[in-house]
């Protein structure tokens, strides 16, 4: 639809209507008089009172590329549609009969509060995901904090020696950015990784082991053999402890699901659901501490995560095991879609 543009009103009908709100009249009754919309007698009226004149005055800058009525257009676009591209938005705008750049449309965007971020990678959830999730939370939300202090949380991460977690900032001239002193070495792949599994609970972080070759079902039955119990034992869960995995099929497999059977009581946890492990936080934490000391070789990679590991305090570890009533008071808000954690 071609916006048009609505004519100024005559400077003698400008006139008229001030003459005659002087004269004591009313706005209805100034519109019905001279046949002019009851808002336009009243801007005029308010611009008389501001100014003591009917002239058109001298605008600050030249007239807008965008009217308001195209602006709200690329507004409800781009709500309707969050992943609109800028050139799509163009094109919409070409067909408004408002043709302008991309940069006009962009600062038009962010006057309405709009602006253009990397959208956040979340798992994808089917309706039978959000159900299970609902189910969960709605099962869980009243725990009490004994109850929650008593699980012991799991979980595995791969870091990388040279990856994106070795984002650094310097201090450089301009024209310097290729200067050896201000570039950081990246090497194919990463340069390596190591893959780990840790465990942690309200009482502190358990242990941190490194994964040899690919993980599979052996091999994780065989880290729970010999550190899950020990584990519990050193933050002193007690026996009466609860174990909380993922849903990855190694954790689901006959032979780990015996182990389990035999040694611990097991959280069920809904698939698709990382947002409400807390763990998924201390890996951040540990992945930013680990990359500040530089580690130059996948050895000196281990030997700093596990140090790091254990240089998490205790009152992190309980900020995050506290934090998981609102983690499910966030997916009952959300009907069971992905949260801001």
């Amino acid at each position: 639809m071609r916006n048009i543009r609505l004519k100024e009103l005559p400077e003698e009908l400008r006139d008229r209507i001030v003459a005659r709100h002087r004269s004591g009249q009313g706005y209805k009754n100034i519109s019905a008089a001279l046949k002019v919309p009851k808002s336009t007698v009243a801007s005029i009226i308010l611009k008389w009172k501001t100014f003591r004149t009917t002239r058109i005055l001298p605008r600050a800058g030249p007239p807008a590329k965008l009217s308001y009525r195209g602006r709200r257009a690329l507004v409800r676009e781009v709500k309707k549609n969050p992943k609109i591209t800028l050139a799509e938005l163009q094109r919409c705008s070409q067909e408004m009969g408002e043709s302008c750049r991309k940069s006009t449309i962009t600062a038009a965007l962010h006057q309405s509060g709009l602006y253009g971020r990397v959208a956040c990678r979340k798992p994808l959830l089917s309706a039978r995901h959000m159900t299970a999730r609902m189910e969960f939370a709605k099962r869980h939300l009243k725990d009490s904090e004994m109850v929650r202090n008593k699980i012991l949380w799991s979980d595995e991460t791969k870091i990388e020696l040279f990856g994106l977690n070795s984002k650094r900032y310097v201090w450089r001239q301009p024209g310097t950015a290729h200067h050896l002193s201000n570039t950081v070495p990246t090497v194919k792949h990463g340069g390596g990784s190591i893959m780990l599994w840790g465990c942690f609970s309200a009482a502190g972080t358990g242990r941190l082991v490194a994964i040899e070759g690919k993980m599979n079902t052996t091999k994780y039955r065989d880290i729970l053999d010999k550190n899950l119990l020990q584990s519990a034992k050193a933050l002193r869960l007690g026996r009466r402890f609860t174990f909380q995995q993922d849903n990855d099929p190694k954790h689901t497999a006959k032979i780990t699901k015996e182990w389990l059977h035999n040694s611990v009581t097991v959280l069920e946890w809904p698939s698709q659901s990382p947002d409400l492990n807390p763990t998924e936080h201390l890996w951040r934490d540990l992945k930013m501490a680990v990359h500040q000391r530089l580690p130059s070789n996948l050895t000196e990679l281990e030997r700093i995560c596990k140090e790091e590991w254990q240089r998490i305090p205790k009152s992190k570890c309980e900020k995050l095991v506290a934090s998981f009533p609102r983690r499910l008071m966030a997916v009952l808000a959300q009907k069971g879609a992905s949260t801001k954690y």
